[in-house]
């Protein structure tokens, strides 16, 4: 049995459609997961979230692979449509913190804004309805779960850095061996030590920051009883969603340009 996990799309279609194609080449996968951040901040947010909507139709009459394909909402997914804003991590403690948030809370909002304003109602009702989690039990191995972030929060930070205490805490309420998330556009697989859970952070298919002009994902390959993981890397052209980026009018394209191709915000 394999898995694919795409997570942090952030609106970027050409970055989503070179992910697609590299599983595509890989013989594709017996279930597809999307695990947040469809649309908001890139050039073509609409057009992610049909992409994915329409994958979801693809399979969703068809009995034998009803359920394959799941989607849950990312913390700007929850931006877009309950029209909250991208939190500050903690105030500013001098004149220069408080003037980069500013700056930050500023891109933010202007993207978030246009992206909203490029959806169609279907969109958001796409987005609304969408849950926070999502789970597969796997014969022989055991089961995955599926988040954003962390386990209900779509905001926390499980990091590579983060020890294995503070990660065992944040999946405390579940129950698995492994589990599978995006948010922090990083990709790392670890094992936490002791506490039966193995994490897989699938990256970002749309605005890496550890591997700038990369999409980013996971194939998770299940076999006699063991996770075989292939966190993916395949380029895209960051030229073309510049370009796209200035031809939909978009409110902040140098900051997007910077990002994609350094990786820092």
């Amino acid at each position: 049995m394999k898995l694919a996990c795409f997570s942090d799309i952030h609106g970027n279609l050409t970055a989503l459609d070179a992910a697609l194609a590299d599983l595509g080449s890989l013989g594709g996968a017996d279930h597809l997961w999307f695990l947040g951040d469809l649309a908001a901040m890139g050039p073509r947010p609409a057009d992610c979230i049909r992409r994915v909507r329409a994958i979801v139709d693809a399979v969703k009459d068809d009995e034998a692979k009803k359920g394959t394909v799941r989607v849950i909402y990312g913390n700007t997914d929850r931006y877009l449509v309950y029209g909250s804003r991208m939190p500050l991590k903690k105030p500013a403690e001098n004149v220069e913190e408080f003037e980069m948030n500013r700056r930050r809370l500023d891109v933010a909002n202007r993207m978030l804004t246009w992206s909203a304003e490029q959806i169609t109602f279907e969109d958001y009702q796409f987005l609304a309805t969408l849950p926070p989690e999502c789970e597969l039990h796997v014969p022989g191995y055991g089961y995955v779960c599926g988040y954003h972030a962390v386990p209900g929060d779509d905001e926390a930070y499980l990091t590579p850095e983060s020890t294995d205490e503070e990660a065992a805490d944040f999946l405390l309420d579940r129950e698995g061996r492994l589990s599978i998330g995006g948010h922090i556009h990083r990709q790392f697989d670890r094992t936490l030590e002791g506490r039966g859970w193995r994490v897989i952070n699938d990256g970002a298919v749309g605005m890496s920051f550890d591997k700038p002009g990369v999409a980013q994902w996971a194939l998770v390959t299940f076999e006699a009883g063991e996770a075989h993981v292939d966190l993916r890397t395949v380029p895209f052209d960051v030229d073309a969603v510049v370009a796209q980026a200035r031809e939909a009018g978009h409110p902040t394209p140098e900051w997007l340009e910077y990002t994609l191709r350094s990786g820092r915000r």
